[in-house]
């Protein structure tokens, strides 16, 4: 057969074949292959895709991408000021709190209260807009009237619901019928707040409650903070008092707390830690809070234990009626014996008990836990309070390890750190230098802020049209966030300055944990993942800052526009953002700022460095 297909073959093109045929066969048939090659390669990828078509599409995907951001950071330089803005989220979003959806989390297999709790696993909700306030949502007044009297409108409680909310309201009254007022004396105790803060420094035996800050009470966990009357009373103190409490899907204590311009975030006591190191804090305060303390082992104690100060106390206050106060003090007294019995077992004395307030001091002696009685609670093995973000609760003693283990009593009272005290911070211990030079750095940037930002932010004239006259002191910012902390200097410089604001000092979990050197200096602070939602209520803070956080995330397996959507979450219409970065990060800062409709600049800090600030507004949007 070959030798017959070859002799046709001879007899078509003779046995020599021309060689511009087999030129032209040449070409065909390369054309076949290439042909056939992209064909079967195509087919070939539908079934079973290789790691090399996929570099490719990578490579295209980030040419697209970087083409993409080119032409958009071109085009804000021509001046396109609005580049594919967000829509506004629906009404049922007013007061959206990520992580903190309860259907989902029931959904999502929790019960017995832990779907109350945050989880954002469970909540990864990608829908991307921007969080509308109410329709009657007013800017808050300025401090120190904002303190006393808030717009009803800003929060979701509702004006039946307040007057229904049992007796801590009786002293509460609705004004116009669009403003709560809170008198100096709101409290939860039958006295008021004066008389109750007056008793708990008598009960630790002082002379009178000004003396907090000199027996080493500096910083307060107030668990369960009502409207925040006694925060607010601490604060007039100098103390920081910083509430936590469970997210309300009617109501909340949260809120209330920071409209009213009070330090306060959603906090639990259900199934992991607090987002706070251990040995934080010099108080953990329980007035009515509605945590059953000897429950689950007593591991909410154990919390509450690892983040109190060797030396601190706990109060707990269960106001009664005066009527019914004899048979209910004879109930109490019941149930507080296996509580009695718990905190034999973590060293803590009872150290005194006045009507229905009960002060325990936790040890200042570590020597204590090996003096107990057989069944005591065990200490934690070294290393085991490393990471506090939300791990699962404790059955141990944490903190006696610890280089930070020092009785707050034998504190010094400066508020100023001394070098010694800088040097007890463990692993990421902070060189003196270091830390006086970031204060002074600080207190040089502040001073530039206000000159920067004056009259838009801390003007001296801060009427607008159809306001009255605003009373001293004119400031228009009271909450501020510190997005990326790093030793407090920017909360240490506003208080050089008397400026009357508090700071909520985020330390991001990915970066050095200085959060016990901002709690130690008498700050407020919390560790936080930025790649997640912040635990509060939307439009809360005044101001946002941060110094370095959009080149720390660039790393990060999360997106920029979901933090500048989380910011925006948070910040209160006509509030102010600050960032301050590298050229490049500070660019893509102003794209994306342009997307969720804020008003941005950038400015040279001419200083012959590649740093850049941004500065922003948020517009308040009505629909």
């Amino acid at each position: 057969m070959r030798s017959s297909w070859f002799s046709k073959l001879s007899v078509i093109f003779g046995s020599r074949p021309p060689l511009s045929w087999l030129l032209l066969c040449l070409i065909s048939l390369v054309a076949l292959i290439t042909v056939l090659g992209s064909s079967s390669s195509n087919a070939f990828d539908s079934v079973t895709p290789t790691p090399v078509p996929n570099i490719y599409l990578n490579y295209r995907r980030l040419k697209e991408q970087a083409a993409v951001d080119y032409l958009e950071l071109k085009s804000l330089s021509l001046g396109a000021s609005h580049q594919r803005e967000l829509g506004l989220c629906g009404k049922e979003r007013e007061n959206y709190v990520p992580c903190f959806n309860i259907s989902e989390n029931l959904l999502a297999g929790f019960k017995d209260g832990e779907e109350f709790d945050r989880h954002c696993e469970v909540s990864r909700d990608r829908e991307r807009c921007l969080v509308r306030p109410p329709k009657d949502y007013k800017i808050p007044l300025r401090w120190p009237t904002g303190r006393d009297v808030i717009w009803s409108g800003n929060v979701k409680i509702t004006k039946d619901q307040f007057l229904s909310s049992g007796s801590m309201t009786k002293r509460l009254m609705l004004l116009e019928e669009n403003q709560i007022t809170f008198h100096s004396e709101d409290g939860l105790t039958f006295d008021g707040v004066n008389d109750y803060s007056r008793q708990i420094a008598e009960m630790i035996g002082l002379g009178s409650e000004t003396e907090f800050l000199q027996a080493g009470v500096r910083t307060v966990l107030d668990i369960g903070c009502g409207f925040g009357g006694f925060g607010a009373h601490l604060l007039s103190l100098k103390v920081m008092a910083v509430c936590i409490a469970a997210y309300e899907a009617t109501g909340s204590q949260v809120q209330f707390a920071l409209e009213r311009g009070l330090p306060a975030m959603i906090g639990n006591f259900i199934l992991r830690q607090l987002p706070y190191p251990s040995l934080s804090f010099d108080m953990v305060h329980c007035a009515q809070c509605g945590i059953v303390w000897d429950e689950k082992d007593g591991m909410f104690l154990i919390e509450a234990d690892r983040v109190l100060k060797p030396g601190g106390y706990f109060v707990l206050t269960s106001p009664t009626d005066k009527l019914h106060e004899s048979s209910v003090s004879m109930k109490n007294r019941n149930m507080l014996t296996p509580l009695e019995e718990l905190t034999q077992k973590i060293c803590w004395s009872l150290l005194a008990q006045q009507d229905e307030t009960f002060i325990w001091q936790k040890t200042g002696d570590t020597d204590c836990y090996a003096s107990r009685k057989q069944g005591g609670v065990p200490l934690c093995q070294e290393g085991h309070d490393d990471q506090s973000y939300y791990q699962p609760l404790l059955s141990c003693i944490s903190g006696t390890n610890s280089k930070r283990w020092i009785p707050i009593q034998n504190r010094s009272s400066n508020s100023h750190m001394s070098s010694t005290e800088l040097e007890v911070h463990g692993k990421y211990c902070v060189l003196p230098e270091d830390f006086f030079e970031d204060l002074q750095v600080w207190k040089s940037a502040l001073k530039n802020y206000w000159s920067l930002l004056t009259p838009l932010i801390f003007s001296d004239h801060p009427k607008r049209p159809g306001d009255e006259d605003p009373l001293p002191p004119f400031n228009m910012v009271r909450n501020v966030m510190d997005m990326n902390a790093h030793y407090g200097g920017l909360n240490a410089a506003f208080l050089e300055e008397k400026k009357s604001v508090w700071v909520m000092n985020v330390v991001p979990i990915r970066g050095p944990n200085t959060l016990p050197l901002i709690l130690n200096q008498g700050f407020a602070g919390v560790l936080h993942d930025w790649c997640e939602p912040f635990p509060t209520y939307p439009r809360t803070y005044d101001m946002l800052h941060a110094n370095g956080l959009l080149s720390h995330l660039t790393s990060e397996r999360c997106s920029l526009m979901d933090l500048f959507l989380e910011m925006d979450r948070m910040l209160r219409p006509e509030g102010w953002v600050v960032l301050s970065d590298k050229v490049g990060a500070i660019e893509m800062g102003r794209t994306l700022a342009a997307q969720i409709r804020w008003e941005a600049r950038v400015i040279d800090l001419q200083n012959g460095s590649d740093q850049r600030l941004l500065v922003c507004q948020k517009p308040f949007v009505k629909k």
